[in-house]
């Protein structure tokens, strides 16, 4: 891995931990090994950084996403379940110390930088035309009633996921996922 990927990856772990205020550079930097210097060659400032790790995030978790919501083999609503699931297992796996480093970082700079906050409100929206594909197939296959509007339930999906997230946080238990999860299916599911 090279120094820049490093840096995002740290930057990554502290951001969901901690989130980007609090988030110092030298933190950073003592935790990859590497000078000062190193991360202004990177980067032009914290933002810029902020902005990368952000974008990596991103990709990362859009290819996952995508790997699961178009997985033709399951039914739509057993890959949005299994998206659920790994992602509920990371929670656990962190000690629900992070979370979704998008719905995070929004709470955190959506009153501060509009740079970020349109950044953030785009991958939102990415993600809910993922998973209003995969929706519009569940009502075609017959797992979700035809009057249902696939989009408006992917809109109350994230948005009630991106809550239940940050409660389970507050909690320290899985118990507000898997209460919103519940909830969710039981009123879409045929």
């Amino acid at each position: 891995m090279n120094t820049r990927e490093a840096l995002i990856r740290c930057g990554i772990e502290l951001l969901t931990e901690q989130g980007f205020r609090t988030t110092s550079i030298e933190e950073v930097l003592n935790r990859v090994g590497v000078p000062k210097g190193s991360f202004y060659h990177f980067f032009k400032s914290k933002d810029d950084f902020g902005t990368a790790v952000i974008e990596n995030y991103v990709d990362y978790y859009t290819k996952k996403m995508g790997g699961i919501f178009q997985n033709e083999s399951q039914t739509p609503l057993a890959r949005l379940r299994q998206f659920v699931e790994i992602s509920k297992e990371g929670l656990i796996r962190f000690e629900f110390r992070r979370g979704c480093l998008v719905g995070n970082m929004g709470q955190e700079l959506a009153n501060v930088s509009d740079t970020f906050r349109t950044q953030l409100e785009a991958v939102l929206q990415s993600w809910e035309d993922m998973l209003t594909q995969c929706l519009q197939r569940a009502i075609e296959v017959g797992e979700i009633a035809p009057n249902n509007d696939p989009r408006a339930l992917s809109r109350f999906f994230w948005l009630g996921w991106e809550g239940a997230i940050l409660r389970s946080k507050l909690m320290r238990s899985a118990e507000p996922v898997d209460h919103f999860v519940d909830l969710f299916f039981e009123r879409v599911a045929v």
